[in-house]
């Protein structure tokens, strides 16, 4: 099976090259290929110079202006060839080394969706008390609207088999990409397999882009698909 590793950026100059480094060098076992699919969400500063000059072996999609993680995700998605498809973000938040668990889930266990929880392994640290408390509390939500039994619902690390991600029509823009897939793969009667994963978050001043307002969208989404669509 071939991997499709689809990475949304947006002025990630610092941590761009050592990133698609990892993932290159990750091993997994049972895979017969690997492509990563780095889509240029509108950066403004030297990312976009760094992966068009200076980064081989990766397809590259360069958006003109910052439109957002969902939609960078949705555009990488449409040139994917992968069998499976991973969600990687372009900060060293997350370690590509976890991908071989991830994926045996997919491979040799018969999932079709695995998510990585930072939750689930006690030696995790935390970003903010905030950031915390506020994922918890939509992982509780998805639980509550969905029946579901999830402890991390906006990891990045989401890992799905392609033809099933390719079933789910997709609306997002922004951060909702998350709540979005989550609920209507959970509205579909999907199971998702949750799998410990290593965490290692910066702070705003490092480049954490996301906000308050993230969140109160991503209850809006929950809502609207639980009740709406």
């Amino acid at each position: 099976m071939k991997l499709s590793v689809i990475m949304p950026v947006y002025n990630e100059e610092s941590s761009i090259r050592e990133i698609i480094d990892r993932v290159k060098r990750a091993k997994i076992e049972g895979l017969t290929g690997k492509e990563i699919i780095v889509v240029n969400d509108g950066s403004t500063d030297g990312t976009g110079k760094i992966l068009e000059n200076g980064v081989d072996g990766i397809k590259l999609i360069s958006l003109e202006r910052n439109v957002g993680k969902g939609w960078a995700i949705r555009e990488g998605l449409k040139q994917a060839t992968g069998d499976i498809v991973i969600i990687q973000d372009g900060d060293l938040e997350y370690n590509p080394d976890d991908y071989e668990s991830l994926i045996h889930e997919i491979i040799r266990n018969g999932n079709k969706v695995v998510y990585g929880s930072r939750i689930l392994n006690r030696d995790n640290g935390m970003s903010y008390v905030s950031f915390y408390l506020g994922g918890r509390l939509l992982s509780l939500m998805v639980n509550l609207l969905y029946n579901a039994r999830l402890t991390d619902m906006p990891t990045c690390y989401k890992v799905f088999r392609a033809d099933v991600l390719r079933s789910i029509e997709l609306k997002c823009r922004g951060f909702e990409f998350c709540p979005e897939v989550t609920a209507k793969l959970l509205k579909k009667g999907i199971k998702i397999r949750e799998i410990p994963i290593r965490y290692y978050p910066r702070k705003l001043s490092e480049g954490k882009k996301i906000t308050g307002w993230d969140g109160l969208k991503a209850i809006f989404v929950l809502l609207k698909y639980r009740f709406v669509n």
